[in-house]
């Protein structure tokens, strides 16, 4: 490869890496894998992986025994990895972690590996991991935290999706409040019970000012509890289910257009993502009967039953990433950026939440940029 020159932060010629953007079926690890390319501003390729069946003995066997290999995903529905190798790899969830030390490898290790979020894998096999402090990790000098997940909410963006969405909303009568709904995420469950109550809630907002409701679900979120949560709008709404990304999704539409957000606590990306808007935020907690925690921090979900594979010895059972979503959420309670469904607001301003969320996206591209140049120097 012969790497183009670019300019970057200060007048000095700068090698462009080859960049290879790792991302699987999460949204929101996406996202963030993408926020920050976007703001190093260089070229790169997108390398979707998919994972073979998540069984926990594939797991297992793909972790214990086979060490840096590709076993676990699935080669054929991936996107191809071969040469020429990349000069550098940005991942993130532990879907990918495997993937990118395979490359790393692959590549004699001059690849640099930056990943986002918490691995499992040992913490000196990344040069980089870009984390928030919900999951715990020490501080060393690999080690970048931001206090909210990356993300790829900007003015310009909301502009554009903006101007889209309008026209196809315009028969709804103003105020919008959206409502992004997450779900299953580890012990946290949204459960049947628990979307009626939160469809209910978002109704009752909605007919306090006489508007409509935008709705979406995700991912993770379970189809029978979004149509609970869907059956007790009886204001107008426009409704979109996830649909393994198929169809047009309205997400940036509704953050652009909406004039207040309900979103459920589960997710850290949503959260952040909604915050980064400046509008109301409200939060709704999965993990207690109120539906907002009442110490102001989120409590721990229940668990989910696991079954006869939950039942087994523990050696046999993946040990669970250690992670506390209260943090962000006490974050955004102290900046006046968000409060508990179904409490009162005690009036609303602009903080600085979203001038942290962008200098977090700042601080990790100069890490990235500064990690990059120390390869070259090197």
């Amino acid at each position: 490869m012969t790497p183009s020159r670019v300019t970057i932060d200060n007048p000095t010629d700068f090698v462009c890496p080859r960049t290879w953007l790792l991302t699987s079926d999460k949204v929101g690890d996406n996202n963030q894998v993408l926020a920050l390319a976007e703001a190093l501003g260089w070229p790169w390729e997108r390398k979707r992986i998919v994972r073979r069946d998540r069984k926990i003995i594939s797991k297992m066997i793909h972790r214990q025994l086979f060490g840096i290999t590709l076993v676990g995903i699935d080669r054929e529905r991936s996107c191809p990895l071969e040469p020429p190798w990349p000069d550098l790899v940005i991942s993130a969830s532990r879907a990918n972690e495997m993937v990118a030390r395979w490359i790393g490898k692959k590549s004699g290790g001059r690849c640099r590996l930056v990943h986002i979020g918490r691995p499992k894998s040992p913490l000196d096999a990344f040069d980089l991991i870009i984390t928030t402090p919900q999951y715990f990790l020490p501080q060393r000098s690999n080690i970048l935290y931001t206090q909210l997940p990356l993300h790829r909410v900007t003015d310009d963006r909301l502009k554009v999706y903006a101007r889209h969405w309008r026209p196809k909303l315009a028969h709804l009568p103003r105020p919008y409040t959206a409502v992004l709904v997450g779900g299953n995420s580890g012990k946290c469950v949204l459960s049947g019970d628990r979307a009626r109550q939160l469809g209910r809630l978002v109704n009752n907002l909605a007919l306090a000012r006489g508007g409509s409701v935008l709705a979406t679900d995700s991912a993770r979120t379970p189809p029978t509890a979004f149509s609970e949560l869907v059956r007790q709008l009886t204001v107008p709404a426009y409704v979109y289910q996830w649909s393994g990304g198929a169809g047009d999704n309205p997400f940036y539409g509704y953050l652009a257009l909406a004039d207040q957000l309900v979103v459920t606590a589960d997710s850290a990306s949503m959260l952040a993502e909604a915050s980064a808007t400046g509008k109301p935020v409200f939060m709704f907690d999965l993990s207690d009967k109120d539906g907002h925690g009442s110490s102001g921090r989120s409590s721990q979900c229940r668990d989910r039953k696991h079954g006869l594979i939950g039942r087994l010895a523990p050696c046999f059972r993946e040990k669970r990433i250690k992670r506390d979503i209260g943090h962000l959420q006490q974050l955004l309670l102290e900046h006046d950026r968000a409060t508990w469904l179904g409490k009162p607001r005690i009036g609303h301003r602009h903080t600085a939440v979203p001038e942290i969320l962008s200098s977090d996206l700042q601080r990790a591209a100069t890490r990235v940029r500064l990690l990059v140049r120390q390869s070259y120097s090197g």
